[in-house]
């Protein structure tokens, strides 16, 4: 009886410690589950924007570690490219703020020093006061300039410009142009040619007006850069039977590798003085692009330092 008893009492230990066992792995892998779903829920607090819908159902498994980890990265990714662009925007404002600021800063202040010598007495000399006031004038023009730019590139930006697209002949526009810029290429002994003769005309789907004036800014740019005694040569080649490409070519003081990526920018000037000199709002090429980009086409340059540069864009075959 005595072994049965303890044979009893052996197994009544066994099936008890079997039972305190499963309890404590109970007590403790709920314990462990609790505070780990607390830490996950603390850290989809902190980032708030990850889908909290997800906490209830999460398991302690390492498939939800894994989508958690992954989660987090795509959080982290995405907060450091808003932040860049955020830094972007930023940067990119205060340059703009400046360099209007600069860009106006400097006719107004030239109309306002010619008038005040004027209203101080020296009006009353003619020669004076004809000779300040053109270049009181002149001032005014190159301001009204700058804003008719600015305002003309913000609708641009906003597409809030309208394009009038329709057929007609690259070749007369360019004619055209040349024509328009004839006496500022004397100036400068600079001769504007195209590459050849085109005995047929060339037939492209876009904005009349506004190819024009992208031209002009770009033969304009090759007259003030190029060289004196130089040549712009303007060509119109076949990208394939959907596009063409339009190129103007000086062999002017080209641009560094250094200013070439930011030609496009508002406001940049590869030769900050001598553009000033040379005049304009310092917003040609920007509409240029915005022009171009408008008409979803491309545009582009290259360019070697001593030897000229090469603006080319695409355009619509008709």
């Amino acid at each position: 009886m005595q072994v049965t008893s303890l044979t009893i009492n052996y197994k009544a230990i066994s099936v008890l410690s079997f039972f305190l066992f499963v309890l404590l792995a109970i007590i403790i892998n709920s314990g462990v589950e609790t505070y780990i779903n607390f830490r996950i829920n603390k850290i989809y607090k902190q980032v708030s924007t990850l889908k909290k819908k997800r906490i209830a159902n999460i398991n302690v498994n390492a498939d939800e570690f894994d989508f958690l980890a992954r989660d987090i990265l795509k959080y982290t990714y995405k907060k450091k490219r808003e932040i860049s662009k955020l830094n972007y925007r930023e940067n990119y404002r205060r340059d703009f703020l400046g360099n209007v600021a600069h860009e106006l800063k400097t006719p107004l202040f030239t109309v306002q020093g010619y008038l005040l010598t004027l209203i101080e007495g020296a009006a009353e000399n003619r020669e004076i006061r004809d000779k300040y006031l053109k270049r009181a004038n002149n001032a005014i023009e190159r301001l009204s300039e700058i804003v008719g730019d600015l305002d003309l590139i913000t609708k641009l930006e906003t597409n809030d410009l309208k394009l009038n697209i329709d057929t007609f002949n690259i070749i007369k526009v360019i004619q055209k142009v040349f024509d328009l810029l004839e006496m500022q290429a004397k100036k400068r002994n600079i001769k504007l040619t195209l590459n050849k003769f085109y005995d047929i005309p060339e037939f492209v789907f876009a904005d009349e007006a506004k190819i024009e004036q992208v031209l002009i800014n770009l033969v304009m740019n090759s007259i003030k850069y190029g060289k004196i005694g130089g040549t712009t040569i303007v060509s119109v080649d076949y990208v394939d039977d959907e596009k063409i490409v339009v190129k103007v070519s000086d062999n002017g003081e080209g641009i560094s590798n250094t200013d070439l990526p930011r030609v496009f920018e508002r406001f940049y000037r590869v030769d900050k003085s001598r553009s000033r000199d040379q005049g304009g709002s310092g917003l040609g090429l920007s509409i240029v692009k915005h022009i171009i980009e408008a008409h979803e086409q491309t545009i582009d340059v290259k360019s070697i330092v001593g030897k000229g540069s090469t603006f080319y864009f695409t355009l619509e075959k008709s």
